[in-house]
């Protein structure tokens, strides 16, 4: 591991990840005076990055020295570090959050169709709920390695029933979505939040449609198309280039006039990466805490689950969701994207109450 230099040129780009004792990633949340150490990580744009672990205090004596480009980039992700995520959607982030997945497809890699059908669909949304999720999200096109897309007509025909059938429940709606016809048909359905695999860059109409409704939106990182995201997916540095694009996302949504308070960001694991591509995102996840926003992880029953044990089908990965869920949230994730609510809530009180978090989770 490389020490820091002396002087940082004024174009490079540095990340920050707040560690804890013994340079463990710290567990949310993180306050203003939370975490001792820091890995550093710095490079030139489109190189690799550089490593080193600092003690808070020594970071603040090198980067009074450093350019005034530096420096504010620093006291930037310093600042974002220590603040308190904005709640979204009457949601406050004092606890870890669960969001709840239905798949209203005929061709989910995780429930071959079971809730295609709106009844189905609506059932699992109340077993969602009684299971303890904060959020349910409704999705109506696969996105899935190699799936063909469908017409925001088609999306629209499946998801709405779903969302009226469920609008009444305490918890919001989050819709699934690429699309701003979609956005917009499930917004005034009664969803109230966006969820977007491209982070608003596949439809030229999505930002001024989440602008507009003032509804809270996820950021999630893909590489390329669904049809093509996993034929061999490459980055100079992944961890660090998906911090670049959400970072660019980001400034993009403010720009359209969407506040920084509304954003919730999602490193996108399996879409468009490796095993060893999602094994570094969440060794690494605390990284993204740095850009400001509530942090979204949906490892559940991912393909790369399967590929580190035995193969198994998208149903038996249970036991390989729950590990990866409760490392993202010791690293700082705010919310899990899950299938398996119940088993996830009971999976999270245990943790908490080991590690020390309030044991009351309801």
């Amino acid at each position: 591991m490389a020490a820091l230099p002396a002087i940082l040129p004024s174009s490079a780009r540095i990340y920050l990840t707040p560690l804890g004792g013994a340079g463990r990633a710290f567990s949310p949340p993180v306050g203003a005076d939370s975490f001792s150490q820091l890995h550093v990580t710095w490079r030139e744009p489109g190189q690799p990055g550089q490593h080193c672990v600092v003690a808070r205090d020594a970071l603040g004596d090198w980067c009074a020295h450093q350019h005034e480009a530096v420096r504010s980039r620093i006291e930037t992700h310093l600042a974002a570090l220590a603040a308190p995520r904005s709640p979204i959607a009457g949601l406050s982030f004092d606890r870890p959050r669960l969001m709840g997945v239905i798949n209203v497809t005929p061709d989910s890699f995780s429930d071959d169709g079971r809730f295609f059908d709106a009844a189905a669909a609506i059932a699992e949304g109340h077993r969602h709920n009684e299971d303890g999720a904060d959020i349910i999200d409704i999705g109506g096109e696969s996105t899935r390695p190699g799936a063909e897309p469908v017409t925001a007509a088609e999306e629209v025909r499946r998801v709405i029933p779903v969302i009226e059938g469920l609008r009444r429940l305490p918890v919001p709606i989050s819709i699934d979505t690429r699309r701003a016809p979609v956005m917009r048909a499930a917004l005034a359905a009664g969803a109230r939040i966006v969820n977007d695999v491209s982070a608003l860059s596949f439809d030229p109409e999505s930002l001024a449609v989440v602008a507009e409704s003032g509804v809270p939106v996820v950021l999630m990182h893909s590489r390329g198309d669904p049809r093509t995201m996993q034929v061999a997916p490459t980055y100079v540095d992944c961890v660090y280039d998906i911090f670049d694009y959400l970072e660019s996302r980001i400034a993009a949504c403010r720009e359209a006039g969407i506040a920084k308070s509304r954003l919730v960001i999602d490193p996108g694991i399996g879409f468009g990466k490796t095993v060893q591509h999602n094994i570094d995102i969440l060794r690494a996840l605390g990284v993204y805490r740095s850009l400001g926003c509530p942090l979204l992880i949906g490892a559940s029953r991912k393909s790369f689950i399967a590929k580190l044990s035995r193969g198994e089908p998208a149903d038996r990965r249970l036991p390989g969701s729950l590990a990866a869920g409760l490392l993202g949230l010791a690293a700082g994730a705010d919310i899990v994207r899950v299938h398996e609510s119940g088993a996830t809530r009971q999976a999270l009180a245990v943790w908490r109450a080991l590690t020390g978090e309030p044991i009351n989770v309801a």
